[in-house]
């Protein structure tokens, strides 16, 4: 039976929950809720069927579009489970290196909103909302990480951002946060409060564009030298390759030591019986095996082929470097919990027992042999640097480019993000943005920007352009020149420290207009946190003898003013100058 409303009120009048602990790195969690609309409420027995069956679905999309799909860590599962006096489907999958993962996961989560139409479906990893975060650009500016908890779902195959009160735009939409209950109340009661922006979701399922397509090419099959037990775990299960190539990326010197031994007699997998096969592998593994320099062990140098024949030693070398992780993983004590390595282990004894025979040549023969083109490990360092700056849309068609298509775009993209993001005036404005519904080019969103057009959005900086307005400011005439001595009469410790910094050649203009402003300052007491009768006068002195390049005596009390002064009259001056710097946008 669904909890009535005085059941909620009580519930929330009296619940404090506990804060959950972080996510561990490179983690990702999901939560799946079925939400019935007001017109009708399900049993508790026919809810969970229901959530039943979106498992169900869940495994036939795995089979139909991951069948041979590896991942990194650990594969998307789903638990029911009951919290917070909801029963839903969750699941957590530590996807490691392979940011792929994430987003596989992503799609399915978002192919099973398609089929169901009352799922509502939350995803987020240790960054928290990391679809916001791919979205950052096209955001509203009151959602705030203090306040996006609960607030993004995903629901048929939208993304779904639950908005504050229209009456709350200004303060309290910056403090209301959600829990799961309010967001079930505001999805079920207040549809208005639902913003769709397309904007929004195609900013956040951007990497997702290619999907399902793109499951298949990030996968990369290569043949590779390796020993016959090696090839016959693989044959039973080839995503055992994953963490064997992560065993290897890992190593420390515990891990090497079995490594190290003359004798291949303690290894499990010794250098003979080498067979040729082709491997599935997940692109992120492959370029972690071939970008590592790891000489071969004192067991393997014999066994390696020369250099003579590049495409032969490459296939020994990557073999080389997966059965080194494979015998690290098995023989690491601190991996024997783990169920890939008790699996393994099984298979081996079962071969060790004889209960189970290694694969002749004729079977793996008749197996893939496919290998697949490396280009997209090739890295063309001019390409890739004219991306980052901005200059990598390329027109021809025959450039190559560095890495694969995809690569590519998500830097430029990254990029260009970037260049909008520093150009951008509006960006720290604390005004509010409702998109509607559906559209996010609406009047009311208009209303919130700043459309000013003369400020500066170049962020430059230009000395000698800072020195003629600093020159006008204090009514100076633009082209002003004064002698270098008379600068140095007064405020010599300042000239001498620029000058020690290897400015003297380019800060003549900021020398003479640091001298000057010191110089009123001085003179009208503004630098002195004490001034006296006595001080102001000796100011006045040492200004004076300044002008007419009297160098030689200021007299003991400008002497000693200056000498107390000069370091907290140069950081003054340095700070205004770096306010000044970090403000180009801004009148003087």
């Amino acid at each position: 039976m669904a909890p009535t409303e005085e059941d909620i009120a009580w519930f929330k009048s009296t619940f404090h929950p506990v804060p959950k602990p972080r996510l561990p790195d490179d983690c990702v969690e999901y939560s799946l809720y079925l939400f019935p609309t007001a017109s009708r409420t399900w049993p508790e027995s026919e809810l969970r069927q229901r959530l039943q069956d979106v498992q169900r679905y869940a495994t036939t999309l795995q089979k139909q579009y991951l069948k041979e799909y590896i991942w990194q860590r650990e594969n998307f599962s789903l638990k029911l489970i009951d919290e917070d006096a909801f029963t839903l489907l969750q699941g957590r999958t530590e996807y490691g290196d392979s940011i792929e993962d994430e987003w596989v996961i992503v799609w399915l989560l978002r192919e099973l909103t398609k089929e169901f139409d009352d799922l509502w479906v939350r995803v987020n990893d240790n960054d928290g909302e990391f679809l916001l975060i791919e979205a950052a650009e096209t955001l509203p500016q009151w959602l705030e990480p203090e306040v996006a908890d609960n607030r993004v779902w995903i629901h048929q195959s939208r993304l779904t951002i639950l908005k504050p009160p229209h009456e709350k735009k200004a303060a309290s939409s910056k403090s209301e946060k959600l829990s799961i209950w309010d967001a079930q109340q505001i999805i079920l009661k207040e549809p208005k409060r639902l913003m769709k922006s397309t904007m929004v979701e195609e900013e956040a399922f951007h990497r997702l564009r290619n999907y399902p397509d793109q499951i298949a090419k990030s996968m990369h099959h290569a043949q590779i030298i390796i020993p016959r037990r090696i090839a016959y775990l693989l044959h039973q299960k080839p995503s055992y390759i994953s963490p064997a190539v992560e065993a290897f990326y890992l190593r420390d010197p515990i891990a090497l030591k079995p490594l190290s031994e003359k004798s291949a007699s303690s290894l499990l997998f010794s250098p003979e019986d080498f067979v040729t096969t082709s491997v599935t592998i997940p692109r992120v593994a492959y370029a972690q095996l071939r970008s590592q320099d790891f000489p071969a062990p004192k067991v393997w140098k014999d066994h390696m082929p020369m250099r003579t024949n590049p495409e032969e030693f490459t296939r020994a070398e990557t073999g080389m470097k997966l059965a080194c992780g494979f015998e690290m993983l098995l023989q690491d004590t601190q991996n024997q919990d783990k169920t890939n390595v008790r699996e393994m282990k099984m298979l081996l004894e079962d071969l060790d027992t004889g209960d189970d025979v290694l694969p002749t040549d004729a079977e793996i023969s008749q197996g893939s042999q496919q290998q697949d083109s490396e280009e997209w490990l090739d890295v063309n360092f001019q390409e890739f640097e004219q991306d980052l700056a901005g200059k990598g849309k390329r027109n021809t068609t025959d450039s190559a480019g560095f890495g694969d298509k995809m690569a590519q775009e998500n830097l430029q993209r990254l990029v260009s993000q970037f260049e909008n993001f520093m150009n951008d005036d509006d960006s720290d404005s604390d005004d509010n943005w409702f998109p509607d519904e559906d559209s996010e080019n609406t009047a009311e969103d208009n209303s919130y920007k700043d459309t000013s057009d003369g400020e500066d959005k170049d962020a430059s900086f230009n000395e000698a352009d800072l020195a003629k307005m600093m020159r006008e400011m204090m009514g100076m005439p633009p082209d002003t020149d004064i002698d270098n001595s008379d600068v140095r009469g007064m405020v010599p410790g300042v000239v001498q420290e620029l000058e020690s910094e290897g400015e003297e050649e380019n800060a003549d203009d900021i020398q003479t207009l640091m001298s000057r402003m010191e110089a009123e300052l001085n003179e009208s007491g503004a630098l002195d946190l004490d001034p006296t009768t006595k001080k102001i006068k000796a100011t006045q002195q040492a200004v004076r003898k300044g002008k007419a390049k009297a160098n030689s005596k200021a007299g003991e009390e400008g002497s000693k003013f200056h000498q107390d002064n000069q370091q907290v009259d140069f950081d003054l001056m340095k700070e205004l100058l770096e306010k000044f710097k970090g403000q180009p946008a801004h009148s003087g």
